[in-house]
């Protein structure tokens, strides 16, 4: 049951959310009012998306591939591009037990979805952010998931060497001077280390890169997340490791994905 249930409230949270410049203020405050369990939250979750909180900070959920996976404070949000990178590894993973890293996890919302989506799944996920790492585990560790900290390829176990056969990343690739174009839930909220990929937006792409081929299967994909701009340069940087390179488009979801691809001999 709603804590505000009569329309005149639900209509005023709308016009503060409007007056605030949420786009789609109705929706949003349904969803307030659903996840509120009492009026003083209520209260102080609108002051909080009035204040330009990301919305999915204030709710402490995001739903990603259909699932509702938990966002803390000053985690990433997963974006609903990144449903696309999903749908493509889903298509890659077969039927039998699949070994799958998620690098730069953020919540973890990317293994989530994979493991939802395919049967038997050794889920492995790191994080450089401390605040990202506690929040993948609190939605990756009841599905069996491990999560590690540290940088890239560096806090996962040995024994994954040459055994990953779905490696998926969403690395930071935005230039660092059009971080000051991004809009200010992104800016203020979000931590700079999820958004930052240098001066071109490639440098941790590039790292992830380099280093994922030892760690690679036979016939193991690596799929990375970019911008259209910067996919021929991702497409190259695969192709210079040895990996067969591929790119995939949504333009529904305006989500670019460069695939690469391990052979197998």
């Amino acid at each position: 049951m709603s804590v505000f249930p009569s329309s005149v409230h639900q209509s005023a949270i709308v016009i503060r959310l409007r007056a605030a410049g949420c786009v789609f203020a109705e929706d949003e405050a349904e969803l307030l009012i659903s996840t509120a369990r009492t009026p003083d939250e209520l209260t102080t979750m609108v002051d909080q998306r009035v204040a330009g909180l990301p919305l999915e900070h204030v709710l402490g959920w995001a739903e990603f591939c259909g699932l509702r996976v938990a966002v803390d404070p000053e985690v990433f949000v997963p974006r609903r591009r990144t449903e696309f990178l999903i749908s493509q590894a889903a298509a890659l993973g077969g039927r039998s037990a699949t070994v799958v890293v998620d690098l730069c996890c953020g919540t973890g919302a990317m293994g989530a979805a994979l493991a939802a989506v395919l049967d038997g799944v050794e889920l492995h996920a790191a994080d450089l952010h401390p605040a990202a790492v506690r929040c993948a585990r609190r939605n990756l560790a009841p599905i069996g998931g491990h999560v590690y900290e540290g940088d890239l390829y560096e806090p996962l176990p040995d024994t994954l060497r040459g055994r990953v056969d779905i490696l998926i990343a969403s690395p930071p690739y935005v230039p660092t001077e059009a971080i000051r174009l991004l809009p200010s839930e992104a800016r203020v909220h979000e931590p700079l280390v999820a958004l930052d990929g240098g001066a071109d937006g490639l440098d941790v792409v590039r790292r992830v890169i380099a280093e994922a081929p030892p760690w690679l299967a036979p016939g193991g994909h690596l799929l990375v997340e970019t911008s259209e701009g910067q996919a021929a340069r991702t497409a190259d940087a695969m192709a210079a490791c040895g990996l067969t390179s591929r790119v995939a488009r949504s333009d529904e979801l305006y989500a670019t994905v460069v695939i690469g691809t391990k052979p197998t001999e």
